[in-house]
């Protein structure tokens, strides 16, 4: 049971209305995490437009659905483990193997691998690494730009995963157990 009522479209006004409006014009549904972020205009407000962010940079969906998987199973969010599990396979078409990888930061391609790894090992520091993990990372082909996306997707991720098991949002995703 969710700790936060979930804002109904249908009955949503100003600001939260018209976010929630482009949700379901982008996606085609109204996730049940986005209704109860519209009790925050301004964090709704803030997911979109950072989502919308990282969408635009150079990692394809297939690794952000990967690093977005990766990080969940890392703070414990069955919401987005959930969520990103079920668009990695049937959106960003990513194999059920590649997707359970993901979960441990490992995959059977060395780039994304590399990329996982490091992005967990930011978010297990707060962002303290060392110098040897940022240069094995470039050894696998890491760019300083994929580097800054990690940490936008991050940035992205663990805000949808604090907020998902703060509030304790109700999965309305086919369920992903952690």
């Amino acid at each position: 049971m969710t700790d936060f009522a979930p804002v109904e479209p249908e009955t949503a006004a100003g600001k939260a209305a018209e976010l929630l409006a482009q949700v379901q014009k982008s996606l085609g549904m109204t996730p049940t995490m986005t209704k109860v972020m519209a009790n925050s205009p301004a964090l709704l407000q803030g997911y979109l437009a950072l989502s919308g962010a990282v969408a635009g940079g150079t990692l394809k969906p297939a690794v952000r659905e990967r690093l977005a998987v990766a990080t969940a199973q890392l703070n414990g969010c069955e919401y987005c483990l959930s969520a990103h599990t079920y668009i990695g396979a049937n959106i960003a078409k990513v194999d059920a193997d590649e997707l359970d990888r993901a979960r441990r930061a490992e995959s059977t391609d060395a780039h994304v691998a590399a990329l996982l790894r490091l992005s967990n090992t930011i978010a297990e520091n707060a962002g303290d690494v060392d110098d040897v993990d940022v240069k094995t990372a470039r050894e696998a082909g890491v760019t300083d730009e994929e580097i800054g996306e990690i940490v936008a997707n991050l940035a992205l991720n663990i805000l949808t995963n604090y907020f998902n098991v703060l509030a304790h949002v109700d999965n309305d995703w086919p369920v992903v157990s952690l």
